[in-house]
This record gives structure tokens, C-alpha cells and sequence, in this order.
């Protein structure tokens, strides 16, 4: 079943850490009911951050569109929405002190904006990073951003592997933090000859950074989070517990039903992982955890959550009930993104004392 050797090292290593020193498992909360809800028209909410109390900043990027969500008011308000348009293609969204920094492939810029939503100046894309826009800032002023392989014309060179890159306040001088996993690649043949395509359902490894200069990284084959100290010393993870998913018939059909009929039969010619990644995101708490969020079979009623402390170690996992997904996290809260008839609904979720299963 596991002839893809991607596959089979993520499946060796999810059976290694069921089969290994047994653990005790690790304590379980499951949320409920939401404190609070607000109905939105945004098509997805695809980054978030907290900005205090019960406020928070939110990315859809398909909808080209920034918003401070209040849920203790219930208002949601545009940001950069004035007559300069500061904003045009928001891409990237991330927290860093006292300041939201938003990144705009279109005005190819980040911009920085104060906590309550007033502009306060753009740093521009720089050449010497090929105009890859940073997903986090440190205390120092350092920006963190993904660099990835050029593909080539035939997607070739995505076999390579990406890199974190840290680089100075102007986003120059790049220094190579970490390398990431290369992407799940298969060569297919179409009408316009052969090409190499991302399997659809293969994983990647995600990574986020502290104030301090931390890294980590949740690397998606051996299932594990490794540290990044801000001496440059790495810590190694312990291997996390998780089911093997195989990608079945039905994954695929719910995956082929997002497209329109009229190119549906180009998407069934896409290569498919033969299992699921044990995580599909990543997202750094205020505390300094990181919180992965796991991959769910069809039939699931909760999305599963894995909290893993700075030494790489899963202290709890946080189950969130119904088809939302955790966008962003609050010392004691985090906003859930769920899908509606007319747009997505926000829901904040207290974080109570986690209780064994």
C-alpha cells in the first residue's frame, strides 16, 4: 500500500512511535460550548492572531481582505479599508510585540500596523530574498521567511528542499536557519508533456518562531517538533503518537468536488499521497507551544490538536468539535474559523484544565 518512499517513512515513523516506549497518553480537553460567535461574509480565514482580551486580526486571503474581529462586541472591521488603500493582495499575517505586519504580493511590501489598527509604515520586498515575503518577526527586528526551490518549467526543481531563512530589519543579509523536507513530488503525463505535481494530501513541514529568536520546526515525515535555540543548539523531539490515515476513495471525491464540473476530469489526472500527513498545520501560541494540527479521517467529529512544548515533548491534546479549524490562540482562548451557508462563522473557545480521557 506504501510504495510511495515518502510514505513509507511517514507510515515507519507513526508505527514506531505507537510501538516504541510506551507513554502515557497525554491528557485531553475537548472544547465546548463557544464563548462567543460571529456570523462574517469572508469566503475562508486562512492566518490569525490574537491581539488581547477579545479581539483578534484575521487573513482570507481569497477574499483579498484583512479584518479585526471583536467578539466581545461582535464587530468586524476592515483594516487598510481607507482612501489611500493600503493594502491590495494580503497574503501573510503574523504578530510581532505591539505591531500586526501584513504581507502584499501585489504592492509587494509588508506593512505594519498598531494593535488597533492604524498604519504605521510598509518595509519593502527586497531582491535579495526573491521578493519572499517574512511570516514572523523577532524582539531584535530579525524576519523569518520560507525561501523556496526554483521549480523550473517542469516542476522539477521542487524536489529540492526549502529554507528558513532569517534575515536583517530591511530583509537582506539571509542566513539559512533550517531545511525543510522536499515536497511529496510525482511525474505525471499531460497535454502538455511531463511534469512533476505535488501529490494532492502529502504533507510539509511547518515551523514558527519566539521573540527570542526561537525556531521550531514540525518536521511531517519523522512526526516530531525540533528546537531551534537562540544559541543556534538544536533539541530533537519526541516522536508523536498518531493513527496511519490512508487517503480513501471518499478523500478523493470530497477533494474533487471543490472544482466545477467543467474541470473535475483535469483534476483526476493530480497524483494522490497514498496516506494522510499526521499533521496539516502549525500554529505558535502565546506561551511559546506549538500547536499541530492533526489530520482527520472523513468520519471524524473533532479536529485533533496536539500541544507540544519547547522541548519537543506533547503536553495535551485540545479537541475542537464540528468541521472548524483553529486559526488563532490566546493565552486562555483560541478562535475557531467555521464554514457557513453564508460565509464563516467565528467562534472563541475558552481553554479549560485539561482532564484525562
Amino acid at each position: 500500500m506504501w510504495s510511495h518512499p515518502h510514505a513509507i517513512v511517514a507510515a515507519a515513523a507513526l508505527l514506531a512511535a505507537a510501538c516504541g516506549e510506551r507513554r502515557a497518553p497525554p491528557p485531553i480537553v475537548t472544547l465546548g460550548p463557544a464563548a462567543d460567535t460571529v456570523p462574517t461574509t469572508l469566503s475562508e480565514v486562512t492566518a490569525g492572531t490574537w491581539l488581547g482580551g477579545t479581539r483578534w486580526a484575521l487573513l482570507a486571503a481569497p477574499d483579498e481582505r484583512v479584518v479585526l474581529a471583536d467578539l466581545g462586541t461582535r464587530q468586524v472591521t476592515p483594516l487598510g479599508a481607507g482612501p489611500d488603500k493600503e493594502l491590495r493582495n494580503p497574503s501573510t499575517l503574523f504578530r510581532a510585540g505591539d505591531s500586526i505586519y501584513v504581507g502584499d504580493w501585489g504592492l509587494r511590501r509588508t506593512s505594519r500596523w498598531t494593535l488597533d489598527g492604524q498604519f504605521g509604515g510598509a518595509v519593502p520586498a527586497s531582491d535579495a530574498v526573491r521578493g519572499v515575503l517574512p511570516r514572523a518577526r523577532d524582539a531584535e527586528g530579525r524576519f523569518y521567511l520560507e525561501l523556496t526551490p526554483r521549480p523550473g518549467p517542469d516542476g522539477r526543481g521542487n524536489r529540492d528542499s526549502a529554507a528558513v531563512v532569517r534575515t536583517g530589519p530591511a530583509l537582506d543579509q539571509g542566513d539559512t536557519l533550517a531545511r525543510l523536507a522536499p515536497l511529496d513530488l510525482a511525474e505525471v503525463t499531460g497535454d502538455a508533456g511531463r511534469r512533476y505535481e505535488r501529490r494532492v494530501f502529502s504533507g510539509s513541514d511547518q515551523w514558527g518562531v519566539l521573540a527570542d529568536g526561537s525556531l521550531w520546526v514540525a518536521r511531517v515525515y519523522e512526526n516530531r517538533v525540533d528546537w531551534r535555540g537562540p544559541t543556534g543548539a538544536w533539541t530533537r523531539g519526541a516522536p508523536l503518537p498518531d493513527r496511519v490515515l490512508e487517503v480513501t476513495r471518499y478523500d478523493r471525491e470530497l477533494f474533487l468536488r471543490r472544482f466545477p464540473p467543467e474541470i473535475r476530469g483535469t483534476a483526476r489526472q493530480l497524483p494522490f499521497a497514498p496516506v494522510k500527513p499526521p499533521f496539516e498545520a502549525g500554529l505558535t501560541s502565546p506561551a511559546g507551544e506549538v500547536w499541530l494540527e492533526k489530520s482527520r479521517a472523513p468520519a471524524d467529529s473533532n479536529r485533533r490538536y496536539h500541544v507540544v512544548d519547547q522541548h519537543g515533548r506533547l503536553r495535551e491534546e485540545i479537541r475542537v468539535p464540528g468541521p472548524g479549524r483553529i486559526v488563532a490562540v490566546a493565552p486562555d482562548a483560541v478562535l475557531v474559523a467555521e464554514p457557513a451557508p453564508a460565509g464563516v462563522r467565528l467562534l472563541q473557545f475558552a481553554v479549560p484544565g485539561s482532564e484525562s480521557p
